[in-house]
């Protein structure tokens, strides 16, 4: 998240004259992230303040965009917590605001906890299963677009900016990556709509308490159609590590499988692509974030983020990939 497009209170104060909200209190640009323009509006009616979240979709087209409000909709309706969208007077839930498509959606409780421990990780692996199983029918079609075609296509623009080494990284992994996708195995994985970015900054808690409460997911926004395993890998690349050095801390990525894994079972197959996977998420935001840095846009509000942390969990998954010794080989009846 971030600040592209500035956003006046006169401006927003129009704007929600199509909405049943009331009137406008507070307008607060959000500055974490780097991919939509961002703002917390707390509106008043009838002596109640609420707090919503605006977001301009810098990148995203109106075409798009359904996907993703679709399935923030479909998944808050099936018991996974994360925003729900608010429709306007006339029961539309995608509009335009200083030439951007805009949208609305509910505020979540909590903050992001950026020093999860076991019992934080637990609960994001449960979140986690949930989504994969409640997106089981959910019917929008989009891919993900940050995947491996993407992977393709980007390569060759930031190629430039790298060392040697990092070029040989990049093009190595780049080739493994392809050639997997030409086996038997991948083919065998299971798809869904996937959130594809549940890093720490992504899931909200209340730790007032003596133990974490979920919030629930947010920003959506690089969701698509992709391996389930894929999305395991990335929400676990994040979660489960030492920022130092990229390596996994057994006793959190022991506390997240162990959640997913009482919610939904992977398959064989998902465990035998598990070491791939974890590098495949890895390659994906190692690039990203090259992306971004070498090549960024213009913002008011924004918060660049480093590649190097990414270039770091690549090499060592390549050298020392994490096994899934925990899971059967036979997934049970219910597993998807």
């Amino acid at each position: 998240m971030a600040v592209f497009t500035p956003v006046t209170p006169e401006q927003l104060a129009q704007f929600l004259q199509a909405y049943a909200l009331g009137e406008l209190v507070e307008l607060q640009g959000i500055s974490s992230g780097i991919e939509n323009s961002n703002f917390f509006v707390t509106t008043r009616k009838d002596g109640v303040s609420t707090r919503q979240v605006l977001t301009l979709f810098e990148r995203l087209s109106h075409e798009q965009l359904p996907f993703y409000l679709g399935m923030m909709h479909h998944l808050a309706h099936h018991g996974v917590a994360c925003p729900d969208t608010i429709a306007d007077r006339k029961g539309q839930v995608l509009q335009t605001l200083n030439g951007k498509p805009a949208a609305l959606v509910t505020c979540l409780p909590g903050r992001a906890n950026m020093h999860p421990v076991a019992a934080h990780c637990e609960l994001v692996g449960q979140l986690l299963a949930r989504m994969h199983l409640a997106c089981q029918d959910y019917p929008g079609g989009l891919p993900n677009l940050r995947g491996l075609s993407w992977w393709n296509e980007t390569a060759p623009r930031v190629l430039p900016f790298l060392s040697r080494s990092q070029a040989e990284l990049l093009n190595s992994e780049l080739r493994i990556q392809n050639e997997f996708a030409a086996t038997a195995v991948y083919a065998a994985l299971p798809k869904a709509p996937v959130h594809a970015d549940l890093f720490r900054d992504n899931v909200l808690f209340d730790d007032s308490g003596s133990t974490p409460r979920l919030g629930g997911a947010i920003d959506f926004y690089f969701a698509g159609i992709d391996h389930l395993v894929f999305d395991l890998a990335v929400t676990a690349n994040d979660w489960c590590i030492d920022d130092a050095s990229g390596a996994f801390v057994p006793a959190l990525l022991e506390a997240f499988l162990a959640g997913y894994c009482a919610v939904r079972m992977p398959l064989a197959a998902e465990r035998d692509a598990w070491p791939l996977m974890q590098r495949a998420a890895a390659l994906r935001f190692w690039m990203s974030r090259l992306f971004d840095f070498h090549l960024p846009r213009p913002a008011e509000m924004v918060t660049p983020k480093d590649p190097d942390h990414f270039e770091r969990i690549l090499r060592l998954r390549r050298t020392d990939p994490v096994l899934l010794p925990t899971l059967p080989a036979q997934a049970p009846r219910h597993a998807s």
